[in-house]
């Protein structure tokens, strides 16, 4: 009986120290790879902005890819007024380091939104945005802003690049989401992601209020407005309801509106 209980006391030690030793090499692995996984998520955010801006390389080396990426300036602009702001307002040195997600989350850094406003179900707003400008000779090139807001399964983040006219689409493209493959997923569809370039958010004649949609069933390209339509997503209503309401909202007046605005103006 001795022995029975010695034996298991022993298989239960070397179960602990086994425990033991792979919990400490699991720790030590999370620790030692947490830089190269920062900076890989760096990397591909910094991929996702270029693609959106026509500015990707099929093919880039990650050297190339920092190259191009250092042809943009990333700034920090409020929401409110539209104006551009010292990233020291959020208590930074760079806008590069700014973290929406996080702003977003913070009472301090963010605004909840009325049932009314929130048309793209973010529930809050942070107060303060960061904007991508590609510049030439002090001349604004490609403003890339970031949108965000929730399709049929999942909330969609992505970027759309407008040219100097801050009215002309140059690119658009999501870098996370869950929406169903094949249905909601085809906003990663090169194809579809095509038809965006050229066209115009906001009728500029009748307002500033953006205009841009998904048209289910597809844009009729003979009608005036088709400017303004890109087709909806093949038996996914939801998912191109819900890219309608966040581009609408990120370029209306609780997004980059009056941005957008003091940049036509040249202010």
């Amino acid at each position: 009986m001795s022995s029975n209980q010695e034996s298991i006391q022993k298989t239960v030690i070397v179960a602990l120290l086994l425990c033991l030793v792979c919990s400490i090499i699991v720790a030590a692995s999370v620790v030692l790879l947490r830089p190269i996984q920062e900076k890989n998520k760096a990397l591909n955010l910094k991929v996702n902005i270029l693609a959106a801006a026509g500015m990707l390389k099929e093919g880039s080396t990650p050297e190339e890819i920092e190259s191009t990426f250092a042809r943009i300036t990333p700034k920090l602009v409020d929401l409110d007024s539209g104006e551009f702001v010292s990233p020291e307002v959020v208590g930074l040195t760079n806008a590069i380091d700014y973290d929406q997600k996080k702003a977003a989350k913070n009472p301090k850094l963010s605004d909840v939104l009325d049932g009314d406003k929130d048309i793209a179900s973010i529930k809050r707003r942070e107060k303060y945005a960061k904007v991508y400008l590609v510049e030439e000779s002090g001349t604004i090139k490609t403003i890339i802003v970031p949108m965000h807001g929730y399709g049929l399964w999942s909330t969609l983040y992505g970027f759309v690049a407008l040219e100097s006219d801050a009215n002309t689409v140059a690119g658009l493209g999501f870098y996370q989401h869950a929406e169903t493959p094949g249905l909601g997923g085809e906003v990663d569809n090169p194809k579809w992601k095509g038809q965006w370039p050229g066209k115009k958010i906001y009728n500029l004649e009748e307002g500033s209020d953006p205009v841009i949609e998904l048209v289910k069933g597809g844009v009729d390209l003979t009608r005036d407005d088709a400017i303004y339509g890109v087709d909806g997503l093949s038996g996914a209503t939801l998912t191109s309801r819900g890219v309608t309401n966040l581009l609408q909202f990120w370029l209306g007046e609780n997004g980059f509106q009056k941005f957008l605005n003091r940049i036509r103006e040249g202010a």
